[in-house]
Protein backbone atom coordinates (compact mmCIF):
# COMPACT_ATOMS: atom_id res chain seq x y z
CA UNK A 1 0.00 0.00 0.00
CA UNK A 2 1.40 3.41 -0.82
CA UNK A 3 -0.96 5.84 -0.01
CA UNK A 4 -4.75 5.79 1.82
CA UNK A 5 -7.60 6.14 0.43
CA UNK A 6 -8.87 9.82 1.12
CA UNK A 7 -12.33 10.11 -0.61
CA UNK A 8 -15.64 9.43 0.77
CA UNK A 9 -17.41 5.97 -0.23
CA UNK A 10 -20.33 4.45 0.85
CA UNK A 11 -19.51 1.86 3.63
CA UNK A 12 -22.57 -0.01 3.69
CA UNK A 13 -21.90 -0.74 -0.05
CA UNK A 14 -18.64 -1.94 1.01
CA UNK A 15 -19.49 -3.16 4.61
CA UNK A 16 -22.65 -4.36 4.34
CA UNK A 17 -23.34 -5.22 0.72
CA UNK A 18 -21.25 -8.42 0.92
CA UNK A 19 -23.45 -10.05 3.66
CA UNK A 20 -25.93 -10.47 1.22
CA UNK A 21 -24.22 -13.66 -0.48
CA UNK A 22 -24.24 -12.09 -4.41
CA UNK A 23 -21.00 -12.79 -5.61
CA UNK A 24 -18.58 -10.21 -6.66
CA UNK A 25 -19.24 -9.84 -10.64
CA UNK A 26 -22.39 -10.31 -11.14
CA UNK A 27 -23.91 -8.39 -14.09
CA UNK A 28 -26.42 -6.00 -11.80
CA UNK A 29 -25.48 -4.18 -8.65
CA UNK A 30 -26.83 -1.77 -7.18
CA UNK A 31 -26.07 1.73 -8.10
CA UNK A 32 -25.80 2.63 -4.11
CA UNK A 33 -27.06 0.87 -0.56
CA UNK A 34 -28.31 2.27 2.34
CA UNK A 35 -29.27 2.06 5.85
CA UNK A 36 -32.17 3.91 6.45
CA UNK A 37 -34.91 5.65 3.97
CA UNK A 38 -36.10 9.28 4.74
CA UNK A 39 -37.98 8.68 8.05
CA UNK A 40 -39.59 5.84 7.02
CA UNK A 41 -36.85 2.94 7.40
CA UNK A 42 -34.68 4.39 10.23
CA UNK A 43 -31.17 3.28 11.04
CA UNK A 44 -32.03 1.65 14.35
CA UNK A 45 -34.52 -1.07 12.19
CA UNK A 46 -31.69 -2.21 10.90
CA UNK A 47 -32.83 -2.58 7.49
CA UNK A 48 -30.20 -2.83 4.23
CA UNK A 49 -31.46 -1.19 1.46
CA UNK A 50 -30.09 -1.42 -2.52
CA UNK A 51 -31.35 0.76 -4.94
CA UNK A 52 -30.99 -0.72 -8.77
CA UNK A 53 -31.04 1.26 -11.84
CA UNK A 54 -32.28 -0.35 -14.73
CA UNK A 55 -32.65 0.10 -18.21
CA UNK A 56 -37.35 -0.62 -18.76
CA UNK A 57 -38.03 -3.87 -20.11
CA UNK A 58 -34.76 -5.57 -18.74
CA UNK A 59 -35.91 -9.60 -19.15
CA UNK A 60 -32.40 -9.84 -17.06
CA UNK A 61 -32.84 -8.02 -14.70
CA UNK A 62 -36.42 -9.55 -13.60
CA UNK A 63 -34.32 -13.04 -13.81
CA UNK A 64 -31.87 -11.93 -11.35
CA UNK A 65 -33.92 -10.28 -8.97
CA UNK A 66 -36.32 -13.50 -8.70
CA UNK A 67 -32.71 -15.21 -8.43
CA UNK A 68 -30.64 -13.14 -6.35
CA UNK A 69 -32.95 -10.27 -4.63
CA UNK A 70 -37.06 -11.73 -4.00
CA UNK A 71 -35.78 -15.19 -3.22
CA UNK A 72 -33.06 -14.10 -0.97
CA UNK A 73 -33.54 -15.23 2.99
CA UNK A 74 -33.63 -11.62 3.94
CA UNK A 75 -35.45 -9.95 1.62
CA UNK A 76 -38.97 -8.29 3.24
CA UNK A 77 -39.78 -5.67 0.80
CA UNK A 78 -39.52 -4.38 -2.75
CA UNK A 79 -40.36 -0.64 -4.34
CA UNK A 80 -41.02 0.19 -7.95
CA UNK A 81 -39.56 3.77 -7.79
CA UNK A 82 -39.92 5.16 -10.89
CA UNK A 83 -39.26 3.11 -15.13
CA UNK A 84 -35.53 2.44 -14.40
CA UNK A 85 -35.16 2.98 -10.05
CA UNK A 86 -35.68 -0.35 -8.11
CA UNK A 87 -35.67 -0.73 -4.38
CA UNK A 88 -34.81 -3.81 -2.71
CA UNK A 89 -34.93 -3.88 1.25
CA UNK A 90 -33.00 -6.66 3.66
CA UNK A 91 -33.34 -7.42 6.96
CA UNK A 92 -30.30 -7.70 8.71
CA UNK A 93 -31.34 -8.13 12.12
CA UNK A 94 -29.45 -11.11 12.57
CA UNK A 95 -26.05 -9.22 12.33
CA UNK A 96 -27.31 -6.98 15.33
CA UNK A 97 -23.42 -6.90 16.53
CA UNK A 98 -21.86 -6.26 13.22
CA UNK A 99 -24.57 -3.80 12.35
CA UNK A 100 -24.11 -2.25 15.51
CA UNK A 101 -20.08 -1.24 15.26
CA UNK A 102 -21.15 -0.99 11.18
CA UNK A 103 -22.84 2.28 12.63
CA UNK A 104 -20.30 3.28 15.23
CA UNK A 105 -17.41 2.66 12.52
CA UNK A 106 -15.71 0.12 14.24
CA UNK A 107 -15.18 -1.92 11.40
CA UNK A 108 -12.39 -4.40 13.21
CA UNK A 109 -14.85 -5.56 15.55
CA UNK A 110 -16.98 -7.11 13.28
CA UNK A 111 -17.57 -10.90 14.00
CA UNK A 112 -15.02 -13.06 12.36
CA UNK A 113 -17.61 -14.98 9.73
CA UNK A 114 -18.77 -11.18 9.13
CA UNK A 115 -14.88 -10.06 8.66
CA UNK A 116 -14.31 -13.22 6.66
CA UNK A 117 -17.72 -12.83 4.51
CA UNK A 118 -16.48 -9.33 3.84
CA UNK A 119 -12.99 -10.51 2.95
CA UNK A 120 -13.53 -13.30 0.54
CA UNK A 121 -16.16 -11.04 -1.90
CA UNK A 122 -13.27 -8.73 -2.04
CA UNK A 123 -10.52 -10.72 -3.01
CA UNK A 124 -7.03 -11.30 -2.20
CA UNK A 125 -6.01 -9.25 -5.08
CA UNK A 126 -5.76 -5.27 -5.92
CA UNK A 127 -6.55 -1.72 -4.16
CA UNK A 128 -9.70 -2.49 -2.84
CA UNK A 129 -8.89 -5.81 -1.42
CA UNK A 130 -6.21 -4.08 0.28
CA UNK A 131 -7.60 -1.42 1.88
CA UNK A 132 -10.78 -3.50 2.96
CA UNK A 133 -8.23 -5.91 4.68
CA UNK A 134 -6.75 -3.15 6.27
CA UNK A 135 -10.14 -1.77 7.29
CA UNK A 136 -11.04 -5.02 8.91
CA UNK A 137 -7.24 -6.14 10.46
CA UNK A 138 -5.74 -2.91 11.58
CA UNK A 139 -3.10 -4.42 13.56
CA UNK A 140 -1.49 -5.72 10.48
CA UNK A 141 -1.29 -2.09 9.01
CA UNK A 142 -0.34 0.36 11.92
CA UNK A 143 3.38 0.58 10.68
CA UNK A 144 2.20 1.06 6.90
CA UNK A 145 -0.37 3.55 7.24
CA UNK A 146 1.74 5.37 10.22
CA UNK A 147 4.55 5.63 7.36
CA UNK A 148 2.33 6.79 4.62
CA UNK A 149 0.72 9.17 7.09
CA UNK A 150 3.60 10.39 8.75
CA UNK A 151 2.39 10.09 11.93
CA UNK A 152 2.84 8.45 15.30
CA UNK A 153 2.09 4.30 15.53
CA UNK A 154 0.97 5.04 18.83
CA UNK A 155 -2.16 7.70 17.48
CA UNK A 156 -3.30 4.97 14.77
CA UNK A 157 -3.15 2.53 17.71
CA UNK A 158 -5.09 4.55 20.13
CA UNK A 159 -7.67 5.52 17.28
CA UNK A 160 -8.11 2.07 16.98
CA UNK A 161 -9.42 2.08 13.14
CA UNK A 162 -8.09 2.58 9.72
CA UNK A 163 -10.77 3.82 8.07
CA UNK A 164 -13.75 6.85 9.27
CA UNK A 165 -17.64 6.11 10.11
CA UNK A 166 -20.02 6.21 8.18
CA UNK A 167 -22.11 9.43 7.13
CA UNK A 168 -25.19 8.03 8.21
CA UNK A 169 -26.44 11.31 6.26
CA UNK A 170 -25.37 10.11 3.17
CA UNK A 171 -26.89 6.52 4.52
CA UNK A 172 -30.08 7.76 4.35
CA UNK A 173 -32.18 7.48 1.04
CA UNK A 174 -33.53 11.00 0.89
CA UNK A 175 -35.56 10.74 -2.11
CA UNK A 176 -39.07 10.93 -2.00
CA UNK A 177 -39.75 8.83 -5.15
CA UNK A 178 -43.45 7.37 -4.12
CA UNK A 179 -46.25 6.94 -1.42
CA UNK A 180 -44.49 4.27 0.41
CA UNK A 181 -47.67 3.71 2.00
CA UNK A 182 -49.03 2.15 -1.44
CA UNK A 183 -47.05 -0.80 -1.35
CA UNK A 184 -47.21 -1.46 2.02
Amino acid sequence: MQKTYKEYFQKSKVFLYPLLGIKKGVRFVPVQTYISWNGYYTESMNKFLCLYSIDEGSSDFNEFQELHLKSHPHFEEYHVIDDTNHLFVFDLSMFQKDIDCFKLGKYSKFTEKTKETISLFFGEKGTIAEYVESYLWPDYYWNEYSDILDIDIELLINVGELCDKPDLKKEDLKKDFVNVELFK
